[in-house]
């Protein structure tokens, strides 16, 4: 069983930085990489950014050049690095991991979840 646990949420005011983290119980050879959702009170959840094992790394347009992923491939742990938060980042954070091919952006396309960390950034 794999178990996705994210850290690092919490109250930031705008203009403000968080950075969240998604450990790993274990990595499973048959999967294909890790993406971060949000998904704000009363609304559906929304891709984020993604991130395969070997480093390739998608970012929705709404957090390029603001938020950053890394990853330490011997702590089974990804980043996400957020800058210039903006009241509109916030919301609830998970991370999630993708097992087959499929589109990154697409939620339904990942098999296991994390239980999410909240963000909140107040104006």
């Amino acid at each position: 069983q794999v178990r996705l646990v994210e850290s690092g949420g919490g109250l930031v005011q705008a203009g403000g930085s968080l950075r969240l983290s998604c450990a790993v119980s274990k990595r499973t050879m048959d999967s294909t990489g890790v993406g971060w959702f949000r998904q704000a009170p009363g609304q559906g959840r929304e891709f984020v950014a993604w991130t395969t094992w070997s480093g390739s790394i998608n970012y929705s347009d709404f957090v390029k050049g603001r938020f950053t992923l890394s990853g330490d491939n011997g702590k089974n742990t990804i980043y996400l690095q957020m800058n210039r938060l903006e009241p509109e980042d916030t919301g609830t954070y998970h991370c999630a991991i993708k097992r087959y091919d499929g589109r990154y952006d697409r939620e339904d396309n990942y098999d296991y979840w994390g239980p999410g960390t909240q963000v909140t950034v107040s104006s």
